[in-house]
């Protein structure tokens, strides 16, 4: 056997025994992985075997709806929305009850686990949208079976608990990169601000789903070191886009991943993050042919539909795809 091979092999019977893996072992995985095809498989078959230990074989299928779009204060510069760049983006304030009930029923029905309502903006207090968000979850907790997640920017604990107490079980509050790189992301508010916010909702019980984005131009260790500030966090649910460049906004001109390299970088994740919800965010459409192989890599959770401003999936496909993989979406498998 390989030296290599061994050091693989190793370093995935330890995490299965338990054990957290360093920022060097995992730098070292990655280095191996670009030395041979094997090696990259065998760091996705390990992946796979630790996803399979430690959350087992369900997918949670989750949805989002664009409840208010664009006018967004705030520079990032990966974002359509933000005021600060050209992107011709869909412009509309909050949606009323009757739009928002009719997409829910339809998610309902495609038998997705989650619906979150996604409006653009700093703040819950900066778009006095408190009230209405209420309401609105309110009737969704009384009119649906979904479990309700909410992402609305920055949020105080009385906006949060506020929240809570009309149904929401999960905030969604992305770090999107590494404390170290995020004034490269954006500057017109912190890293601190954004930690703020997941600090409020866990003091209010909320779960807190966090993750951020990748192909912004970070290195494979820079991705990892922001996987390593997810687990310093203890968050459980990790969503992970790929930049899909917007004509308009600062990054239109970014590459975009090649597909191994965002299967590898999921498979890292699954490794450091060994007991959390891995999910497959928005544009994995450029994982191209190899979506199912990330369900096979250490992914156990996917954003399904359409997100936001860009083109998503259709459920029906996922839930086909994810049978394949020798995995189900269904709650009581």
């Amino acid at each position: 056997m390989s030296s290599s091979k061994m050091t693989i092999q190793t370093i995935i019977g330890e995490v299965l025994q338990g054990r957290d893996i360093s920022m060097d072992e995992g730098l070292n995985l990655a280095k191996l992985a670009e030395e041979s095809s094997e090696n990259y498989e065998l760091i996705c078959e390990g992946a796979n075997q630790i996803r399979e230990k430690y959350v087992g074989n369900h997918v949670d299928l989750c949805t989002i709806l664009s409840a208010k779009s664009g006018k967004c204060s705030e520079n990032c510069k990966y974002c359509a929305q933000s005021v600060h760049h050209d992107t011709k983006c869909d412009e509309y304030d909050l949606q009323s009850y009757e739009a928002i009930l009719l997409r829910a029923k339809e998610v309902e029905a495609s038998g997705a686990h989650r619906f979150s309502l996604v409006t653009s903006g700093r703040s819950i207090e900066s778009e006095g949208i408190i009230e209405p968000l209420v309401d609105i979850y309110r009737r969704l907790k009384e009119d649906t079976s979904l479990q309700l997640c909410a992402s609305h920017g920055m949020a105080t604990e009385e906006e949060l608990k506020k929240l809570k107490e009309a149904g929401v079980s999960m905030y969604h509050h992305n770090v999107e990169t590494t404390a170290r790189r995020y004034e490269l992301v954006c500057d017109s508010h912190s890293f601190e601000d954004r930690l703020n916010t997941i600090k409020n909702a866990r003091e209010v019980g909320l779960g807190v789903c966090s993750g951020g984005i990748i192909g912004m131009g970070e290195t494979m260790a820079d991705r990892l070191e922001m996987a390593f500030e997810l687990q310093a966090l203890g968050i459980k649910s990790v969503p992970v886009n790929v930049l899909m460049p917007i004509v308009g906004t600062p990054m239109e001109n970014y590459p975009v991943l090649e597909p191994e390299e965002i299967i590898l970088s999921m498979a890292l994740y699954r490794i450091i993050l060994k007991d959390v919800s891995l999910r497959y965010a928005g544009g994995r459409m450029a994982l191209k042919h190899l979506q199912q192989k990330g369900f096979k890599s250490g992914v156990n959770a996917a954003l399904v539909g359409n997100f936001l401003t860009t083109l998503g999936s259709n459920v029906e496909e996922d839930k086909k795809m994810i049978h394949q993989a020798g995995l189900s979406w269904e709650l009581n498998s």
